[in-house]
């Protein structure tokens, strides 16, 4: 096991890419949102994960904000590059592209849309990770891909050199747990979703890769720091305080709410690229009370 899937833990940010009114990419609010979850304990960073909108960047963007995100971290902490994609040869390119970057690991999700079966996710994985050398996290979130893939191809996955940890955003602690189980601590896991991310690592996932961190970095550091402490109490108590917070940044389809979030704290612009759009008036006011219910705003 490499050091990094040793070291790998917490509260990692699976970062929005901030945006100008017109869609074009805001560097210096991505430098110094950067330097914000290094300051507020964020112990690692996704860079452009779906999150981060890749669907709507083109290449070379997707790429140059992987860079801009390394940069500016500076080693700091590790720098997660979303290089999936629904094509396994263009995954392969952004991998080699995020490894010669100087990326600590790739994220890469399911492809989506085109369904490949359990074998064919199976090899996807296998390929990318045998044809880059660089750590692998892998990433099942079916409710937005349309394709779930099964505790048993992550176990088969985990034989797989390079491979070092799978994201789990099922939303299903008790799926979760049998996956744990099942791996025996070949590769690590960590939660997708931030409502139950305290329940996963409770049965021994490693942190959570959150989007509640882009607005609550601080809280959701401490949070995972707690869990992983198995300072049950003191988890708990921060997660009902964020409870609602957590349930309304997905209002809509993220990362609509969370980037009108930080556009109402002041830290980035009102862009999104369509066919995303603005966060519809009338959940404005809810998101808006939910910040200011933990003190974000």
């Amino acid at each position: 096991m490499t050091q990094l899937a040793q070291n790998l833990q917490g509260s990692i940010v699976a970062l929005v890419t901030p945006m100008f009114k017109d869609g074009s990419v805001d560097w210096k609010a991505l430098e110094k949102l950067v330097e914000w979850h290094v300051e507020q304990g964020t112990n690692a960073i996704v860079a452009v994960g779906t999150t981060g909108e890749p669907s709507t960047l083109s290449p070379s963007e997707h790429i140059q904000v992987i860079q801009e995100i390394i940069r500016v971290v500076d080693k700091r902490i590790p720098v997660i590059a979303g290089t999936g994609a629904n094509s396994t040869h263009e995954a392969i390119e952004l991998t080699q592209a995020a490894k010669e970057l100087g990326a600590d690991a790739a994220l890469l999700v399911t492809p989506y849309y085109n369904k490949p079966t359990q074998e064919g996710l199976y090899q996807h994985f296998k390929t990318v990770a045998e044809a880059v050398d660089l750590p692998i996290v892998l990433y099942n979130v079916p409710g937005r891909t349309g394709v779930d893939m099964q505790n048993d191809t992550i176990v088969r996955l985990a034989d797989v050199a390079g491979i070092i940890a799978v994201k789990d955003a099922t939303g299903d602690v008790a799926r979760g747990q049998a996956l744990i189980d099942a791996l025996h601590g070949r590769i690590s896991v960590f939660s997708g979703d931030d409502e139950t991310a305290v329940e996963l690592i409770a049965v021994g996932a490693k942190g959570n890769i959150s989007v509640t961190a882009n607005v609550a970095p601080k809280i959701m550091s401490e949070m995972c720091a707690a869990a992983l402490a198995q300072n049950q109490s003191v988890a708990q108590e921060i997660n009902q305080k964020i409870a609602n917070l957590n349930n309304i940044l997905f209002c809509e389809s993220n990362p609509i709410p969370v980037k009108w979030a930080l556009h109402e704290m002041g830290l980035i612009g009102s862009g999104i690229r369509l066919p995303l759009t603005p966060l519809a008036e009338q959940y404005r006011a809810p998101v808006r009370e939910a910040l200011k219910a933990v003190g974000i705003i």
